[in-house]
């Protein structure tokens, strides 16, 4: 019964402090108590809607388009809010160049780095080449008087013949006749007729040992034999058993197997790697573990029209007659390397179509893009020849969020306040007023530098390629500028570096009121 009636006292308790904490709290705040004390420390309430009131977004930016802003709240047409974007970006401490990623957002994109490192950097010339005869060892089979063929012993393509084999033998009346005075001048024993007769047998192609052979017979031969006068293949044959031949006839064509031309071809930007004696590698798609050695012989004087390649000729020996004539190979050049160099990877390079950059890694979770001038690419390293310093720190993986990222910020500072002269950022109170309106600074011009892309005559507007604006915080971007009317757009010369310079115009937009040629300073 005790316990019953504590337990109705308890209840009755709670709830008359439950009715009249209402009440009494006016009076406890007069009192300074606190009802219920906090574990922490917070800030008045004053002080955080102060705080929340700084800090306004200047901009919205669409969820899913980076580069569609709106001034109020919106949604896109999926219904999702836009995003708010301040002035401060994410609300870090953004001083310096660049631009800063949370730290959980960069280890999620997978970011890599690696340093720009300095030293040799090879040159390899990679091509197809296809394999031909080699020149230098062909010999082409004519008659050197008109007549018909008899007895043809090699009747095939590709029909291997040695040195002295018989070919074919001929019928020719000019032959048979240059026999017969040579008889009978040896029966006259006139030594000038001799001469001249004997003189005329090998001018018709007879050899020394068919001579000695009439002059031991004494008889003429009606038909000539024709034998080969190297070892090889027959590579073409243009006669049949019976044919009527000239001297202009091509009979056949021997070709010596035992070494190979490769003729290959290569662009021009690589025209002033080669040079002839370079080494040279070729492998065979049929057979990749075997690799033959080789040199450049030849570097042709003209580019192909067709192709723009430059032609070059290599030369292998042939053992085993492995490479077989009119087969495709790959071919590896090795060039002189260049010595002392930058370079980095060459998936690190992002490429625009009109510049190339990287994105770096400067530390503290901040990025910055910047442009850079690149030179040969070797396998997977890529030279640089400006933009980037030994040891500095380039993004290897995801760097093409990161250049998108920068991009947005660029825009953003774009969106912002133009930058203020001097003279008010010496003064506390002349900077006041300019904020309230009262007393507006003047836009002072700015030089730069670009390329015009297009030109827009009934909207008088240029779209240009420009460099990196310090004055403004803009990067290296294309974008349009109106132009003032006193620029004349007729005569603009196109994809040439140079000098315009932006100011502010009537309707607060930066505008170009002068271009001038890249060399001349304003």
């Amino acid at each position: 019964m005790k316990i019953f009636l504590a337990t109705v006292i308890a209840i009755l308790l709670f709830g008359a402090g439950v009715s009249l904490a209402p009440r009494l709290q006016p009076w406890l705040a007069d009192l300074n108590v606190t009802v219920f004390a906090s574990a922490s420390p917070t800030l008045p309430q004053s002080e955080g809607k102060s705080a929340v009131a700084e800090r306004k977004p200047v901009k919205y930016r669409h969820p899913m388009n980076p580069t569609i802003f709106s001034d109020t709240p919106a949604q896109d047409d999926m219904g999702m809010d836009y995003i708010p974007v301040y002035a401060d970006g994410d609300g870090s401490d953004n001083a310096g160049p660049g631009f800063s990623i949370a730290p959980e957002v960069v280890n999620n994109l997978g970011v890599r780095t690696t340093l720009v490192e300095r030293g040799d950097l090879a040159r390899r010339i990679e091509t197809v080449g296809y394999i031909d005869y080699d020149e230098r060892a062909l010999s082409h089979v004519h008659l050197r008087a008109s007549g018909w063929v008899e007895n043809l012993k090699v009747r095939t393509l590709g029909e291997r013949v040695r040195k002295g084999d018989l070919l074919m033998q001929v019928y020719a009346p000019d032959l048979t006749n240059a026999q017969e005075e040579y008889l009978q001048s040896l029966r006259g024993g006139i030594s000038l007729l001799k001469v001249s007769a004997r003189d005329r047998l090998l001018a018709l192609g007879v050899s020394e040992n068919q001579i000695q052979q009439l002059e031991k017979e004494g008889r003429v031969r009606q038909l000539t034999a024709v034998y080969a006068r190297q070892d090889g293949i027959v590579s073409a044959l243009n006669i049949r058993e019976g044919m009527y031949v000239m001297p202009q006839t091509e009979l056949m064509t021997l070709a010596d197997p035992s070494t190979v031309w490769i003729k290959v071809e290569v662009f021009e930007q690589q025209a002033g790697w080669l040079t002839v004696g370079q080494k040279a590698e070729v492998r065979l798609p049929h057979a990749p573990s075997e690799l033959w050695e080789g040199s450049v012989e030849y570097i042709y004087p003209d580019v192909d029209p067709k192709t723009r390649t430059i032609r070059a000729r290599l030369r292998f020996p042939n053992p085993g007659e492995r490479l077989k004539f009119n087969m495709f190979a790959d071919v590896v050049i090795h060039a002189a390397p260049r010595a002392n160099v930058l370079h980095i990877p060459r998936e690190a390079l992002i490429s625009t179509g009109v510049e190339q950059r990287v994105i770096m890694a400067i530390g503290e979770g901040r990025f910055e893009a910047r442009p850079v001038k690149t030179g040969i690419e070797s396998g997977d390293r890529m030279e640089i020849l400006s933009g980037l310093a030994e040891g500095e720190q380039v993004v290897t993986s995801a760097q093409f969020l990161l250049d998108s990222e920068s991009s947005v910020r660029a825009s953003i500072q774009r969106l912002t306040a133009p930058p203020r002269s001097d003279k008010s950022a010496g003064s506390g109170l002349e900077h006041a007023s300019a904020e309230a309106g009262k007393n507006r600074d003047v836009f002072q011009p700015i030089w730069a530098e670009g390329v015009i892309n297009t030109v827009e005559r009934d909207s008088h507007t240029l779209n240009v390629t420009h460099e990196p604006i310090p004055e403004l915080h803009w990067p290296a971007m294309s974008m349009d500028f109106p132009t003032a009317r006193s620029v004349e757009l007729d005569q603009l010369p196109l994809d040439r570096k140079l000098r315009f310079r932006i100011s502010e115009g009537g309707d607060g937009r930066y505008q170009i009121d002068a271009i001038e040629p890249a060399e001349t300073q304003p």
